[in-house]
C-alpha cells in the first residue's frame, strides 16, 4: 500500500462531538462524566518542520502499511498549553479478511493507536459481524479523535488532545443493517452479541476501553485509548 505523504494538513480544531475520557498518570481511570472544551486553545496550532519518521515511528507507518491500512501520515503540529499531533495519521479505509471497509469522522490519530485499530477492526470487528450476523463490515462510525481540552473537572488534558483516542458510535454492515452503540448495547440479542464481542476484543488491544456500562457519558459510544502493554481497563 503506498502511503501518501503530506506536508501540510490544516486541522479543524473546533468541538468534536466526543463524550472525553482519559486515564490518571498512575493508570487509575479518571471517573468524570465528560471533558471541558478548549476551543480558545484549539483554534491556534502551529506548523513544525516537514515530516520526518525515523526509527520506531518509520517501523509503525511501515506496520500499518502491511495491515492494509489506507491513510496518510501527518506533520507534526503543537497547539496551545498542552495540545499536539505528533506522529499522526489520517486514516481512510482499513482491510477486512475480504475486503477493504471505511472509517468516518476521524481526525489525526498517533500511529500506534491506529496500528492497534486497525487490527482490531479486521480481527474483532469484522470477523465480529461475520460470526454474528453473517455478514462482513462496511464501515465504522467514529465521533472523532483529535480534540484540544481537558478532562471534565480537571485542569489534565484528555488523551485527545494528543490524539491518542478514539470514539467510536456505531458500525455499518454490508447488507445496510446500522449498529448503533447506544441504541444496540441493550437491543437485540444479535447487537447485544456483536457489540460486547468487539469490546471484549478492544480490551484486548488497546490500554483503556470505555463504553455503555462505565458511566452515562459513554453510553453512545465506545472510547478507545492508548495502547495495551498487557493489561488495560475495560468497563
Amino acid at each position: 500500500m503506498k502511503i501518501v505523504m503530506k506536508r501540510a494538513l490544516t486541522l479543524g480544531l473546533g468541538t468534536l462531538a466526543l463524550a472525553g475520557c482519559s486515564v490518571l498518570p498512575n493508570g487509575s481511570p479518571q471517573r468524570d462524566s465528560h471533558d471541558s472544551r478548549n476551543t480558545a486553545s484549539s483554534s491556534r496550532i502551529s506548523n513544525s518542520a516537514p515530516i520526518v519518521r525515523r526509527g520506531a515511528e518509520a517501523q509503525c507507518l511501515a506496520q500499518l502499511g502491511a495491515a492494509g491500512a489506507q491513510f496518510d501520515a501527518l506533520p507534526d503540529r503543537y497547539a496551545d498549553h498542552g495540545c499536539s499531533t505528533l506522529n499522526t495519521v489520517q486514516m481512510h479505509a482499513l482491510q477486512g479478511d475480504y475486503g477493504r471497509f471505511e472509517v468516518g469522522n476521524l481526525g489525526p490519530v498517533t500511529c500506534p493507536v491506529s496500528t492497534a485499530f486497525a487490527a482490531w477492526a479486521r480481527y474483532g470487528v469484522d470477523r465480529a459481524a461475520r460470526q454474528v450476523f453473517g455478514v462482513p463490515i462496511q464501515s465504522i462510525q467514529t465521533m472523532g479523535s483529535y480534540s484540544c481540552r481537558n478532562v471534565a473537572g480537571t485542569g489534565r488534558r484528555s488523551a485527545h488532545a494528543s490524539a491518542d483516542a478514539i470514539d467510536v458510535g456505531g458500525f455499518v454492515l454490508s447488507d445496510g443493517t446500522r449498529i448503533s452503540v447506544h441504541s444496540g448495547w441493550n437491543g437485540s440479542s444479535k447487537e447485544r452479541e456483536f457489540l460486547r464481542t468487539v469490546q471484549r476484543s478492544a480490551c484486548l488491544r488497546f490500554g483503556t476501553v470505555l463504553g455503555p456500562d462505565y458511566n452515562a457519558a459513554h453510553r453512545d459510544h465506545f472510547h478507545v485509548e492508548g495502547v495495551s502493554s498487557g493489561s488495560s481497563y475495560c468497563r
